[in-house]
């Protein structure tokens, strides 16, 4: 989500504005927040309205996979970690090439289809078709931030629905019929 990437990604702002909403859901719920930006020296770091507050950490990279040895130490230090949410851009490269390297990695992977985006609506598509059939699994910003909570009696309930009020954008996902 990186400044040179904005006017070319398609639903740009859409994009932003649910990533900003699930980036609070974690700090909210004390999940960890890692971070990495493509080649930050030609496409600029993340857009400052994108909140990186507390993140564990904020990674520069050139492969499109966000796994890299410092990535696999930070997921290693959290305790019991079994799955991994995914969002950002573009889908068909960074957030798919990381999406499968994960679940070669025995994690379970979900990607936040109304907070990923690519260039080309096409290759998103196609992109979030693919990975859904390999058993990752595609869902909306207000469907993970639910799972996880999982109960109205959550401690932080409130502060998740108060996060989920107003609906998310659509951000491209549902044709104009």
């Amino acid at each position: 989500m990186q400044e040179r990437f904005r006017p070319a990604i398609k639903y740009f702002g859409d994009i932003i504005s649910v990533s900003q909403r699930l980036l609070q859901g974690a700090r909210i719920l004390g999940i960890p927040i890692i971070v990495t930006e493509q080649y930050p020296k030609g496409l600029g770091n993340t857009v400052q309205e994108i909140d990186l507050t507390g993140a564990k950490l904020v990674l520069h990279k050139t492969k499109f996979s966000m796994v890299l040895p410092e990535v696999e130490a930070a997921i290693a230090e959290i305790p019991g970690i079994r799955s991994v949410v995914l969002f950002g851009v573009e889908t068909h490269v960074c957030i798919q090439q990381t999406a499968l390297e994960l679940v070669g990695r025995g994690l379970e992977v979900h990607i936040v289809a109304d907070a990923t985006s690519s260039r080309s609506m096409m290759d998103r598509m196609f992109a979030l078709e693919r990975l859904a059939r390999t058993g990752i699994i595609v869902t909306t910003s207000e469907a993970v931030l639910l799972q996880l909570i999982a109960d109205k009696d959550h401690p932080k309930f409130k502060e998740i629905q108060n996060l989920i009020k107003a609906s998310a954008p659509e951000s491209g996902l549902l044709s104009k019929v």
